[in-house]
């Protein structure tokens, strides 16, 4: 196996299941995770000043030659997600290499972006390399289940004064050719923002009764009624800001026919929100907030009517679209006021990152170099991610695994089999490597 992969493997077969009540977290897997990254990068815990955050987070101080300059930060998690009822075709946590993949839980999500940091501090301090400013490594521990660590880790930069220069988590890849219509090259597709979530529970309550006298119109039509209406009014599609520059940067490499309407995104914009809705899911989802109705509940008895019945809505809210107007929208398309819709949770969407300075020509010129038949391109995460936690504070935030990712690379992310092409790793090694030297 190839050293990196052999590497990456080692981190993958440790089970770091977070649970989303602290209490319910196994520490042991974490733990040994920590002897076995202070075993394969010796010289990182050697140089690094270590600072626990939460419970098994690690957050790492890499001293450069000018304090005062402001910080790089590179992020990624240790934590994965669980595999019960995943029908994976070996043991998830002891990787193994299949047609030039490693396959593991973990190897994409997050602990390959781990390994790509850790693999380029410990080779930049064996050559004796010494960067100009301060890098800052954070390893959360809880980002699967939105936890506190990487708040907690923010909370503590902001205290000793960290200005950060550029922050660098996971988020988009490398990925295949054929993002847009015509553009036949690989993107490197960059995420600048990130799409806010809310889970909205939907409520309504009724007299119950037996089960062989129902009447119309009970708690359980209500809900399933409003189900239906939310599926008929969707969010109206449009593109944000990043959205309209992915499709002139990618657009500008289509052919000409194509590429005059692609530089023409800010004035077509409502024409390419419609047309990105009707090519699927996944694209639907880049050109307006989203809906899904994840959990349903009414009666707990089969012979009983539901005195009350409920629906949990998860809403992935686009960089235009607060919370309150997502409540607004339930509400009106529901239209029946003898259901309640209470916000369970939230967080608004990021601030979008600048692409107009220094900091993003690098991350592009990086991509040119690393990956050269890839075009760099912005775009609006539809994912959470503990990056978020620097949006308020910092312009300059960006979410990118320097790997590349097949479709059916990305699709294994969170179900089995889960996999990440060996041959990519040591390219993921090299782009964090250049962009801490040019920092």
């Amino acid at each position: 196996m190839d050293a990196l992969a052999a590497r990456l493997a080692r981190l993958v077969a440790h089970p770091t299941i977070a649970s989303a009540d602290p209490g319910g977290t196994d520490p042991g897997p974490f733990d040994a995770l920590h002897a076995t990254l202070r075993e394969l990068y010796p010289r990182l815990f050697a140089a690094c000043e270590r600072t626990a955050v939460g419970c098994h987070g690690l957050l790492f101080r890499w001293p450069g030659t000018t304090p005062d300059a402001d910080a790089l930060v590179l992020m990624a998690h240790q934590d994965v997600v669980p595999v019960t009822g995943q029908d994976w075709t070996g043991d998830p946590f002891t990787a193994r290499e299949v047609d030039g993949k490693l396959v593991g839980r973990g190897t994409v999500d997050d602990k390959g972006m781990l390994m790509t940091i850790c693999e380029a501090v410990e080779s930049l301090l064996t050559r004796g390399f010494t960067p100009t400013r301060d890098i800052w490594l954070l390893f959360g521990d809880d980002e699967e289940v939105a936890g506190t660590t990487a708040q907690a880790a923010v909370d503590h930069l902001r205290e000793r004064g960290v200005r950060p220069w550029l922050v660098l988590d996971e988020g988009g890849a490398v990925v295949e050719a054929g993002v847009l219509p015509g553009v036949d090259r690989p993107a490197a597709m960059i995420a600048v923002a990130e799409k806010g979530i809310a889970t909205l529970r939907l409520t309504t309550t009724d007299q119950g009764g037996h089960a062989s006298t129902p009447h119309r119109g009970g708690a359980t039509a209500r809900i399933a009624r409003a189900v239906l209406r939310l599926e008929r009014r969707p969010f109206p599609p449009r593109l944000a800001a990043p959205t309209r520059e992915m499709l002139r940067t990618l657009g500008a490499h289509a052919p000409a026919p194509l590429r005059a309407l692609y530089t023409r995104a800010d004035t077509l914009s409502p024409v390419f929100a419609r047309l990105l809705v009707a090519l699927g899911p996944e694209t639907a989802a880049t050109a307006r907030t989203t809906m899904a109705v994840t959990q349903l509940s009414g009666s707990q008895a089969s012979n009983v009517l539901a005195t009350r019945a409920e629906a949990v809505v998860n809403v992935r809210l686009d960089p235009a679209t607060t919370v309150a107007d997502a409540v607004a929208h339930v509400r009106r398309a529901v239209a029946d006021r003898s259901i309640t819709v209470s916000v369970e949770g939230a967080t608004e969407a990021s601030r979008t990152s600048r692409t107009d300075d220094d900091r993003w020509a690098l991350l592009v010129r990086l991509v040119g170099e690393v990956f050269p038949d890839a075009i760099a391109a912005p775009y609006v995460q539809n994912g959470a991610t503990d990056a978020r936690r620097f949006s308020p504070w910092c312009d300059h935030v960006y979410r990118f695994a320097p790997l590349r990712l097949s479709d059916a690379d990305r699709a294994r992310i969170h179900a089995a089999d889960e996999q990440v092409a060996v041959a990519t790793l040591a390219e993921g090694v090299r782009f964090v490597t250049r962009l801490i030297e040019e920092a």
